[in-house]
């Protein structure tokens, strides 16, 4: 492929990571190291380098509008940051010395679970359910936007979702990712946000996670302009899109468009780790 038409294929790349990503809260990673890693056949961990800067700018650029028209919440997304960032640190770590085939590996069963865990119905609760004491102290019960109004909700299960959280944080520097999938798995089965308050808070939480683990990838060397920077630049696009796209698109499809797309992906990822091809 000619100089001009590699860096054209990236940010087109980088484009539909980026909707996919603010749309489903996954921050794109999900997307963009499979596409560089098996599309291009880039070396994984470069390819998880130029991921967690599109991570971070998937976040930046979609955040603010979640933030503004009031689907993220601001104070459910910084608490949780004290458990991601802290596992972050020590996934990054962790995924100098382990190798690349068990990283794949690894990455896809993450995604075969997430998959699995947003199809299934989420249970409801018979009765009332009384407010968890640390989130009335910090203040994270809050409202969303709907076509009928603000759509109050508590936030529940404050504990478990940090727990949940950091090993996100874990996945993040470990795969490269913003971890996403399982920062939505805890927001929307353990501490019932709503899916578009989940993915939303999500998507602000992302950057910060992926900030924290993507120094020690630059230190080592694994991050590369020539690759990083037209994906990032298709990743802006893409997010700045999907921030203005959400508030229009059901909870039901959300749900189907983030399970279909890492259903393929953690497939794809399981095999060629098993078979050598990464």
């Amino acid at each position: 492929m000619d100089l001009l038409g590699l860096p054209f294929l990236l940010a087109l790349g980088g484009a539909a990571a980026g909707l996919v990503g603010s749309l489903t809260g996954l921050g794109g990673g999900i997307i963009v190291v499979p596409f560089l890693a098996l599309g291009l056949g880039v070396d994984l961990r470069y390819a998880i380098g130029a991921s967690l800067v599109t991570v971070i700018a998937t976040s930046s650029s979609a955040a603010a509008e979640y933030l503004k028209k009031g689907f993220a919440n601001f104070r459910v997304g910084m608490f949780m940051e004290i458990g991601t960032t802290l596992g972050a640190v020590a996934g990054a770590y962790l995924a100098i010395v382990v190798p690349t085939s068990a990283i794949a590996v690894l990455f896809g069963v993450v995604l075969l679970y997430s998959a699995f865990m947003t199809r299934r119905p989420r249970a409801e609760r018979p009765g009332p359910e009384s407010p968890d004491p640390l989130a009335e102290r910090l203040r994270m019960d809050s409202a969303y936007p709907e076509k009928e109004g603000p759509k109050p909700y508590r936030v529940r299960n404050v504990a478990g979702g940090f727990l949940l959280m950091s090993a996100a944080g874990a996945l993040s520097g470990l795969l490269g990712i913003g971890s996403g999938a399982f920062k939505v798995l805890a927001m929307d089965h353990v501490m019932r946000l709503p899916f578009k308050v989940a993915t939303a808070t999500s998507t602000f939480m992302i950057g910060v996670t992926a900030a924290a683990s993507a120094g020690i990838y630059l230190g080592r060397g694994y991050i590369d302009p020539v690759l990083a920077m037209p994906v990032m630049l298709g990743v802006l696009a893409g997010s700045t899109l999907g921030s203005k796209v959400l508030p229009r698109i059901g909870t039901k499809a959300l749900r189907r468009a983030f399970s279909l797309v890492i259903l393929a992906i953690g497939a794809r990822l399981i095999f060629d780790g098993l078979t050598g091809r990464i």
